[in-house]
């Protein structure tokens, strides 16, 4: 099969016949095309991934970076931007088979509703401890915790001057070191009012490279 019809149900048996390089998501039967992410989108994956992956090496724990397939049930297949499995028996070749300790997702123009509606409330049916939901424009991060009643409640909002606690004693996630787009075009425009002043190669190289780096981070 090469892609699902959206006006179908499907499961993950269909899943499981779906063509690459295309990635879809299943929630509750009903298929959702993934978009292709942005270059800011994959610098706040990357990052966030390498503090986790560095935290947890040598532990039972394991953190998995997009492309990465959580199946929750028969009906709900998803593809988490950052997955974190404790219990090393959901770990599949396919993926996660159950609920992950922990989820994150990075907004992106196309996901906002699916993130913080649709897949807010099946990470929390499956009982998933902690899910956050990460702006990297507005560079902020809502974290919703699983409490004693399997609700996640009002998440806790935490900003880029924040050390964000996570489930693991110890551990503190920054996003002090990462670029939105509206900062990396600011640098741009001061790099812009040098060249006015020094034409010079190297002025003229930088102002290229940020250039480059600003145009790949626009959705």
């Amino acid at each position: 099969m090469s892609k699902p019809d959206q006006g179908k149900k499907y499961n993950y048996a269909d899943y499981l016949t779906w063509d690459e390089p295309e990635r879809w998501e299943i929630i509750d039967g009903v298929p959702y095309m993934q978009a292709a992410p942005s270059r800011i989108h994959q610098e706040f994956l990357m990052e966030i991934s390498r503090q986790f992956a560095n935290y947890l090496t040598n532990k039972p724990c394991s953190v998995y970076p997009a492309p990465f397939t959580v199946k929750l049930s028969e009906e709900t297949i998803l593809e988490p931007d950052i997955t974190i499995v404790c219990d090393e028996n959901k770990l599949k070749d396919m993926g996660c088979m159950g609920a992950p300790d922990m989820v994150i997702e990075i907004l992106s123009p196309s996901s906002g509703r699916k993130d913080n509606v649709y897949k807010l409330n099946k990470y929390e049916q499956a009982g998933v401890r902690e899910y956050w939901i990460v702006d990297p424009n507005e560079k902020y991060v809502n974290v919703f915790k699983l409490d004693e009643k399997g609700k996640y409640g009002r998440p806790c909002s935490y900003t880029e001057t924040d050390k964000i606690p996570t489930i693991f004693q110890g551990l503190k996630i920054s996003l002090s070191g990462l670029q939105t787009i509206t900062e990396k075009i600011e640098d741009l425009q001061h790099l812009l009012e040098t060249l006015k002043s020094d034409m010079s190669p190297m002025n003229y190289y930088v102002v290229k490279k940020k250039w480059e780096d600003v145009k790949g981070s626009i959705p």
